[in-house]
């Protein structure tokens, strides 16, 4: 123990008396004596080797972990239909008020997942409560069609 804080020490002394030393290269290498601030500006600089990552794995898609985004929440809605009216047709609407949609009645709803369109369905009721039954689903290709 007391012979690695004396070769600190040491290190430390000469590191004082000689200036700074450059940092540590890409690849492990170090500098050679002599190359560090001072060197450089002498035109004695060495060259830095790039770090080789080619032994890196990529993981493959079927390798990715779902578990981590299982228990994500979303927000989930079915859209009727949608309208634009004035502010001033807006200020008039009261109890009783009918707003005309821009949907024939019949057509199917559209399910969005956080504001983007996934499915169309058709209203159900099941147990005195509304639901929707999907009758078709967006692939995801086609969602990512939509995007551009």
């Amino acid at each position: 123990m007391a012979d690695a804080w004396a070769a600190a020490l040491e290190e430390q002394k000469e590191t004082e008396a000689t200036g700074p030393a450059a940092p540590p290269q890409a690849g492990g290498a170090q500098p050679k004596p002599g190359t560090g601030a001072r060197g450089a500006a002498a035109g004695q600089a060495a060259p830095v080797q790039p770090e080789d990552f080619s032994d890196l794995e990529t993981p493959a898609a079927s390798d990715v972990n779902l578990e981590l985004v299982l228990d994500v929440p979303v927000t989930i809605a079915m859209e009727i239909g949608r309208t634009r009216i004035p502010i001033r047709n807006l200020l008039q609407l009261n109890q009783g008020s009918v707003v005309e949609l821009d949907r024939l009645a019949g057509e199917p709803l559209d399910v969005l997942v956080n504001g983007t369109l996934v499915a169309h369905g058709e209203v159900v009721v099941v147990n005195e409560k509304f639901g929707i039954r999907l009758t078709d689903v967006i692939s995801p290709s086609e969602r990512v069609r939509k995007l551009r």
